[in-house]
């Protein structure tokens, strides 16, 4: 058995194409005999009707604000600038990455099943990394961006250019895609014994290597080892960014540029802090066999509330998007 591990690891590394077929070929034998069983907060019929409640009130939320935002941004000719360039992608990614999770709940919940095919759970699984990495590169780039626009205004027009943004936007949404196939790969590439229960509301990357056995303590260490890097190398970016842009901000002498400096900065260290704290909590944590509700509450703070959080931080606290959206309501009082 540890031989055939080295082996592996070996052809991972030299070979990650092979690696890439060997995880297919091993999911599409086991793809027609499994399926898992997503338990979700509770078995009680009553509240699955109110969490399915609950979860499409939040759901609708997060589909209305941030369609708003991109609607707005897309709208009106004064927030075509680079800001406004990433909040729009942002708010596009968002829509996607709660649309990964969160309906499928909803209709689990309403109908009272819980099966989730294997090939269902695996796209799952592609999508919901593929989006959560491009958005810690996004919110990175996006720091960098506003560290650009404080600390260098004369010169922000030619650093960051209207190509520039394309390219990091794309850059953000290849990493993330990258990482995501990867992830999925080594996770399926497993072999899963046992128990189908998975506890919790989405196929869940820990949630499943525990199904693997003891297999699941070594992947669960590569998996892991590449999400902190991944984690790590955007967290320093975008602490880099910060310290630069409130050492700008300390520098300005009027209460005036203190309050526009720090009321453009905060609203997006919120939404980092918790997307990373939770993501971090839930994924970098100690294993446990023992499931508990602590990591099902962790994880509604990292797949709903960013998604949902997002719109009401960039547009109620925004004069600019305020405006807009008066401007394109035609209502002469927006609050």
């Amino acid at each position: 058995t540890h031989s055939a591990n080295y082996l592996y690891s070996d052809t991972f590394l030299s070979h990650p194409h092979r690696m890439l077929e060997i995880s297919l070929e091993k999911m599409a034998n086991v793809t027609t005999m499994m399926e898992f069983l997503l338990l979700g907060f509770s078995e009680v019929r009553e509240q699955q009707l109110v969490h399915a409640v609950l979860f499409l009130l939040l759901y609708l939320a997060a589909l209305m604000g941030n369609l708003l935002i991109v609607a707005v941004t897309t709208l009106d000719q004064r927030l075509h600038t680079p800001m406004y360039f990433f909040l729009r992608h942002l708010s596009i990614l968002d829509l996607c990455y709660i649309s990964t999770t969160v309906p499928k709940f909803i209709v689990n919940s309403l109908t009272d099943r819980r099966e989730m095919s294997f090939l269902g759970c695996v796209f799952q699984v592609f999508f919901f990394i593929s989006l959560a990495s491009t958005e810690m590169a996004l919110l990175t780039v996006m720091s960098f961006d506003r560290c650009m626009a404080i600390c260098l205004p004369l010169h922000y027009e030619f650093v960051i250019s209207r190509g520039d943004c394309g390219k990091m936007v794309a850059s953000s949404w290849f990493s993330g895609s990258l990482s995501g196939l990867m992830q999925t790969a080594v996770t399926f590439s497993l072999p899963f014994r046992g128990s189908s229960e998975i506890h919790q509301f989405f196929c869940d990357i820990p949630q499943l290597l525990k199904l693997s056995g003891s297999d699941w303590i070594m992947a669960e260490m590569g998996i892991s080892a590449l999400i902190a890097c991944l984690a790590f190398v955007c967290f320093v970016s975008m602490i880099i960014s910060y310290v630069c842009i409130f050492s700008a901000v300390l520098r300005i002498r009027s209460s005036e540029g203190w309050n526009k400096g720090f009321s453009t900065c905060l609203p997006h260290l919120i939404v980092v802090a918790f997307f990373f704290s939770t993501g971090s909590f839930a994924y970098l944590k100690l294993p446990s066999d023992s499931p508990s509700f602590q990591d099902l509450l962790v994880s509604v703070f990292y797949t709903v509330v960013p998604p949902t959080l997002n719109p009401l931080i960039y547009s109620l606290r925004n004069k600019d998007m305020k405006a807009a959206l008066k401007k394109i309501l035609g209502r002469e009082k927006f609050t």
